[in-house]
């Protein structure tokens, strides 16, 4: 379901998904998705409001996508043969998604 968030970082109303909710001291802190804004960011509880439908009408400015058949990869440095090669890997570590997203800007 989507929602509206107060983003403190952005200093607006936010469409979000919410993806993960957890207890923090003395508040919950919810893990949401901006839809227009394609980022995760984190939210207490107290910023999330129900979005009016008007508002959900409009069309989202950002979608999540994938990369047709590309592979993440990583460097595998092996310092006892002083080599370095890239190898495949299970998911994207934060070097290479960083890098991407810096292609992308």
């Amino acid at each position: 379901q989507t929602c509206v968030v107060f983003s403190e970082e952005l200093k607006c109303w936010c469409r979000a998904v919410i993806k993960s909710i957890m207890y923090c001291t003395d508040h919950y802190q919810t893990e949401c998705f901006l839809v227009d804004y394609a980022k995760y960011i984190f939210v207490k509880s107290k910023d999330i409001r129900i979005a009016l439908e008007a508002f959900m009408q409009i069309p989202y400015r950002a979608k999540k996508c994938r990369l047709y058949r590309t592979k993440p990869v990583t460097l595998r440095i092996d310092f006892c043969e002083d080599t370095a090669k890239i190898v495949p890997a299970k998911r994207w570590d934060s070097a290479a998604t960083r890098y991407f997203q810096n292609l992308l800007k």
